[in-house]
């Protein structure tokens, strides 16, 4: 019976690399192109379908950035991985007074989190049907010297 208990899905982001990188800590504000790197795991005895996804990417609350992720399928006990190619990371104008951005820029490190809510449907021994939804809620830190993702930490 074990082998008929839907289970939820992992959804979480692996890595990223950044090929545009823009930091002034002069004027406290960065300009980022992120290319990530998600993982959806499948722990079911069946595949999980999944619908269109969009991750929303915050700095000390204020939105800087959003990815799609294509509407997929992950198979059964594995991980499918994802490309999420070009988000663009922006402080926005009115959050470039922020004190916390500037003492943040000149540590060093750049905290991050990313918040999304994956929809889809397991379906076990191919007639089995089950809805089921995983969050994604990753904080993570920007290494501004390295200009990389580190420290990431998915619940």
């Amino acid at each position: 019976m074990t082998v008929m208990k839907f289970r939820t899905p992992k959804f979480r982001i692996q890595s990223a690399t950044f090929p545009t990188f823009d930091v002034q800590t002069s004027n406290a504000s960065f300009n980022l192109k992120m290319d990530a790197r998600l993982g959806v795991k499948n722990t079911n005895f069946g595949p999980y379908k999944f619908d269109k996804t969009t991750i929303l990417f915050y700095y000390n609350g204020t939105q800087v950035g959003s990815a799609a992720v294509r509407k997929s399928k992950a198979n059964f006990r594995s991980t499918k991985k994802l490309d999420v190619g070009a988000v663009d990371l922006v402080m926005p104008a009115n959050g470039a007074n922020n004190q916390h951005l500037a003492s943040d820029l000149k540590s060093g490190i750049l905290p991050l989190t990313g918040t999304a809510e994956m929809k889809g449907k397991v379906t076990i021994m191919f007639m089995f049907k089950k809805k089921k939804s995983t969050k994604l809620d990753c904080t993570m830190e920007v290494d501004i010297q390295k200009q990389a993702l580190k420290n990431v930490k998915c619940k």
